[in-house]
């Protein structure tokens, strides 16, 4: 007999299969007995009749507990009104645990008591559906950037150096008691990497120090950082637009399932498709100014001064797809970016908003290429050139235009879901007063 997974039923419609996994609910009705089996993959109904079993296995059933696992092996069967569309006729009942009284029942909890949980909390069907579409969006961008020619590198996750030079950063000690930083960015050692590779991507863990309670900020998350030489800023955002349309196409494709489940409306993903408007950050400050009107729980900005996501809820609200804001004033960027020629005050940079208030999911830009601004940059951003001497190396040696991006993955699934909170995005996310589970 076969092992399957639910995922794979409609595949085995009609045959005898066994499944392995774990009680999601249980309930008796006399000579029928119904439990909702989960895997996984996903879940379907399992029916046993006291007439098609033995007297000890419909015994064996009425001892099921809430998260038992089990191990079942019956006839697949189409039923529409089942969940996932089809059920299991249970001939046979293996139970491999009864588990205990399960903290987490089909009534409503509160978030802190779920968050307590967490560990049991990523079962329930909906936390399940949120963690495969995570898997399909990561996958879905290993594979894009493979098959454009980028070859995955790894940076650093304790630095000696901060990527953007300031400050939220978190120090330990170094085994020779030098300071260390867990990493910001892998940004400036896959430059490195794309002299030497050409293009090139990082995809790891970053951390951020700052005491933010936001519903967009972990302390912990992960981000694909793309790198490649010769790359000017037109190359960086359409990069970005294509990468951006196949994963949402991908996620709409595949995981149709899953989003409805959690119940994303995918209307706005379908309008996911090149081109995504662009508008110059002057562009923006004015449409904000425009847009304000007394009582809004938002002040607009003077030019230079940096976005807060309120600002970047208000202007995505004005999009159905993701928008690119370029050209940011030089002095609320990272030291690296390059000037824009027709205009050294701003930078040849862009952040893409997502649309339906979820903000900023990537942050990109040319790199400075000329050795000599860049040491200006040094000196302007207080940072010393030993420190950074390997960095400056890159501009000393076959230097190149170049550019890429950060994107944020538990943003990207906070969007393509349609969470209110980057807390559901991740199996255990680190938020400012969460350290455990």
């Amino acid at each position: 007999m076969k092992w399957v997974t639910v995922s794979h039923l409609p595949q085995h419609k009609g045959e005898t299969v066994e499944l392995r996994g774990w009680v999601q609910n249980y309930r008796s009705s006399g000579k029928i007995q119904f439990i909702i089996f989960r895997d996984g993959t996903g879940v379907c109904q399992a029916v046993l009749f006291i007439k098609d079993v033995p007297p000890e296995v419909f015994e064996a059933g009425k001892r099921l507990t809430q998260e038992s696992s089990i191990i079942i092996r019956g006839t697949v069967r189409k039923d529409d009104r089942a969940p996932g569309g089809y059920e299991i006729g249970v001939k046979e009942l293996e139970i491999v645990q009864i588990a205990e009284e399960y903290p987490i029942t089909p009534k409503e909890h509160g978030t802190e008591f779920l968050m307590d949980h967490r560990h049991l909390w990523v079962r329930s069907t909906r936390q399940a559906a949120i963690l495969r579409i995570r898997n399909e969006i990561t996958m879905a961008i290993h594979q894009f950037l493979q098959e454009n020619g980028f070859v995955l590198t790894e940076s650093p996750i304790l630095m000696g150096t901060s990527a953007e030079g300031g400050a939220n950063l978190f120090e330990t000690t170094y085994v020779n008691d030098e300071p260390a930083y867990l990493s910001q960015s892998g940004q400036l050692y896959v430059e490195a990497t794309a002299m030497a590779l050409g293009r090139v991507y990082t995809f790891g863990p970053t951390f951020r120090a700052e005491k933010s309670k936001t519903r967009r900020h972990l302390i912990e998350f992960w981000m694909v950082e793309p790198e490649a030489a010769y790359f000017t800023h037109e190359d960086n955002m359409k990069l970005q637009e294509e990468m951006v349309t196949y994963v949402v196409q991908r996620v709409l494709e595949r995981r149709a399932a899953d989003l409805k489940v959690i119940g994303r409306d995918t209307t706005m993903l379908e309008k996911v498709k090149p081109p995504f408007p662009r508008i110059t950050y002057t562009e923006a400050v004015e449409m904000l100014q425009r847009l304000h009107k007394p009582g809004d729980d938002w002040d607009p900005i003077p030019w230079g001064e940096d976005f807060g996501a309120p600002h970047e809820t208000v202007i995505t609200q004005q999009f159905e797809k993701p928008v690119f804001v370029e050209k940011f004033p030089a002095k609320v960027k990272a030291f690296y970016m390059q000037p824009d020629p027709e205009n050294p005050d701003v930078v040849l940079g862009a952040d893409l908003l997502a649309p339906e208030g979820y903000g900023e999911i990537i942050g990109g830009s040319e790199r400075i290429n000329d050795p000599e601004l860049l040491k200006r940059r040094f000196e302007e951003h207080g940072l010393d050139m030993e420190t950074y001497g390997w960095y400056y190396d890159l501009r000393r040696f076959g230097t190149v235009p170049h550019a890429g991006f950060g994107l944020g993955i538990e943003r990207t699934v906070a969007w393509i879901c349609g969470l209110e909170h980057v807390r559901e995005t991740i199996p255990f996310p680190r938020l400012l007063n969460r350290l455990h589970p």
